[in-house]
């Protein structure tokens, strides 16, 4: 059994660039907690030393254009261009039954409902429609639907995912008659 140290960050965000002259930053929201990015809380800019207080939220299109204190102008701004919000783990807010952070995830042990080994979750992709689970192992790259047809069990604290196969999802094992 493999244990995996998690984050002491969660991301709430990616910073993509600069926003007009006043030092505002267009945000891709990662948080299902809008409240994150109110005016007054207090985000970390990745590798930054201490807390950023929100100045100003206010959504623009499918992102978030915020004014972090620390960063007044154009110039400062420039600085956050590709970097990641996070705030501290013990900031983590609980999640609904079966809902689970994305680096509780990664690194788990995925296994079909008859045994299969069919490796380690190593990313997460975010589509419209559900996340997908990308796994790589024995049969290389297995992409896997986040549904609750395809994910039976989640057991954080021994690592492992048992899925059940929908016809289609591995050819490899659908020939091989394993699943």
């Amino acid at each position: 059994m493999t244990k995996s140290t998690l984050a002491p960050y969660l991301l709430v965000g990616h910073i993509l660039a600069p926003h007009a002259l006043q030092g505002e930053v267009k945000v891709s929201v990662s948080s299902v907690f809008p409240e994150r990015f109110a005016v007054g809380s207090e985000l970390w800019v990745e590798g930054d030393d201490g807390p950023c207080r929100v100045v100003s939220s206010r959504p623009h299109g499918d992102y978030l254009l915020l004014l972090l204190d620390r960063y007044s102008d154009r110039t400062q701004a420039e600085l956050l261009r590709n970097r990641n919000l996070v705030v501290p783990r013990g900031q983590a807010k609980p999640l609904p039954e079966g809902e689970y952070y994305s680096d509780e995830l990664v690194g788990m042990r995925v296994i079909t409902a008859s045994a299969q080994d069919l490796g380690v979750l190593v990313d997460i992709w975010w589509t419209g429609a559900n996340e997908v689970y990308v796994v790589e192992g024995p049969l290389g790259e297995v992409l896997l639907p986040a549904i609750a047809e395809v994910v039976q069990d989640v057991d954080l604290q021994n690592r492992r995912m048992v899925v059940k196969l929908l016809p289609g999802l591995v050819p490899e094992l659908d020939a091989t008659g394993l699943e």
